[in-house]
């Protein structure tokens, strides 16, 4: 039997669209199918419109600051549903960016939800059609690139109900602004969330389990953007269970527990932001024998799963759950089933967080450094003595950086402030290129920037800094 397509992915996200787009490159005859918008959660409702919202949040925050710039303006005000308007209009214009993609590179898109049945030498896809009916269809290899949506917990009330309860998505397209919010999560989504909606003027508090905000931090990050956050009218429990969430007539109530002590918190309206479940239901993975894991696909070095012809990518494939990372899985799984020398799988991934201050990773923390069984050095460089962070009034924060002190190996970078998603892929193209201590002391770092607090760092490391 004549085989239809070179490669079918499920899932048109940053993982999917992607691996569509370097298969149509390698000459793969290639088709996506895709069962709400090109794009994906990303684009369409998760990192894209929540950085348009953040935007508006940060804008609207700076009026408050222009006296300190010479500058003035009366009776600052926003138009909240233009404030959401425009985030949807950023998302409808990068999914109409994809379908262009599409069309530009001859995939074919399938509108439907797909099925996977047994079938050789991959799985047969059958797409229950948008337009109605069914189509089968095959190829050589599949990806799924699924991806995921908010955990929710309903049997303790997070989930959502549709009006006083949400997750991201409720909250991208809210009808008005909570006077008081209820954050349950500090993780990226939550203070994201926590951190848009206090710069409008919500009453917000985050409510994290474990003993720190940005759990997956560097320690001294996590206290640090807490201590940022809190200057901004941020509130905290940390170390609360939460045992029970529920709407009420007015808004919502929280039953939590912490230190053998019970509280009770209320609110006009709730986020749950307590992680992700990976979208691996209704797709006959049982029937083939796919293996989960904590209700993520495990795939091997090259993204295979332990079916013939059938590969994950991205967050249904586990953490990090970052469009970066599925994206960097999505051209490594195809220039592999192309038979092209592709990227390392495990290439270091940056984390970024888009609050105010903005925080980034990439590497180990120093704890995890020294767990591994390294002897560290670690520097650090605040930006309330660098240049360019004194003549933009961006004074919070600093940069964080951990070296194995046998080798000179960067380890890891932890950043805190203003801009420092732009500025953290420095330290990962460092890291991937083996980029030693040596050679990142005697790199030439443009003067004034934010950016020579990241040299700065590398120099205290190692007992050389300059400005401190």
């Amino acid at each position: 039997m004549a085989l239809d397509f070179d490669l079918i992915v499920i899932g048109s996200g940053p993982g999917g669209y992607v691996a569509a787009i370097r298969a149509a490159q390698l000459g793969l005859k290639t088709a996506i199918v895709e069962r709400e918008l090109l794009g994906g959660v990303c684009l369409n409702w998760g990192c894209i419109p929540t950085k348009a919202l953040l935007k508006s949040g940060e804008v609207f925050e700076q009026l408050s600051h222009l006296g300190d710039y010479g500058l003035g303006v009366e009776k600052p005000s926003f138009d909240f549903e233009k404030i959401v308007a425009r985030s949807r209009g950023v998302a409808k214009q990068l999914n109409q960016g994809v379908a262009y993609l599409m069309k530009k590179h001859k995939i074919e898109v399938i509108e439907g939800e797909a099925r996977l049945e047994k079938g050789s030498p991959s799985p047969k896809v059958v797409v229950a059609l948008k337009a109605g009916g069914a189509r089968t269809v095959q190829a050589k290899s599949v990806i799924l690139a699924t991806g995921a949506r908010a955990k929710v917990i309903p049997a303790i009330g997070l989930a959502p109900d549709g009006d006083r309860i949400w997750t991201y998505r409720e909250a991208l397209t809210p009808k008005a602004c909570p006077k008081s919010l209820l954050v349950v999560g500090s993780g990226a989504i939550g203070v994201e969330f926590a951190s848009f909606y206090r710069a409008l003027g919500s009453d917000v508090t985050v409510i994290e389990a474990l003993d720190r905000i940005l759990p997956v931090e560097d320690e001294e990050v996590s206290k640090a953007a807490q201590k940022a956050f809190e200057k901004r009218g941020l509130k905290f429990r940390i170390g609360a269970k939460v045992t029970k969430l529920a709407a009420t007539k007015s808004g919502v109530k929280i039953d939590l527990e912490s230190g053998g002590k019970s509280e009770v918190l209320t609110a006009e309206r709730a986020i749950v932001a307590v992680g992700i479940d990976g979208n691996v239901e209704n797709l006959g993975l049982e029937t083939l024998g796919v293996k989960l894991d904590r209700g993520h696909v495990v795939i091997d070095s090259h993204c295979a799963t332990g079916v013939a012809g059938l590969y994950a990518i991205g967050d249904v494939a586990g953490a990090p759950w970052l469009a970066h990372k599925a994206s960097h899985e999505a051209i490594h799984c195809v220039e592999h089933i192309a038979g092209v020398a592709g990227p390392d799988i495990a290439a270091p991934i940056p984390g970024c967080t888009y609050a105010q201050p903005q925080i980034a990773s990439v590497g180990l923390t120093e704890a995890f450094a020294k767990k591994a069984g390294h002897e560290v050095k670690v520097g650090r460089f605040p930006f309330r003595v660098n240049g360019k962070a004194i003549a933009s009034g961006e004074l919070e924060g600093f940069v964080k950086t951990v070296f194995d002190a046998k080798t000179g190996q960067l380890l890891g970078a932890h950043m805190i402030g203003g801009e420092v998603t732009e500025m953290i892929q420095g330290f990962a193209l460092a890291m991937t290129m083996e980029t030693t201590e040596a050679e990142l002391m005697a790199t030439v770092f443009p003067h004034p920037t934010m950016s020579e607090a990241m040299h700065e760092s590398v120099l205290d490391a190692y007992g050389r800094v300059l400005h401190l």
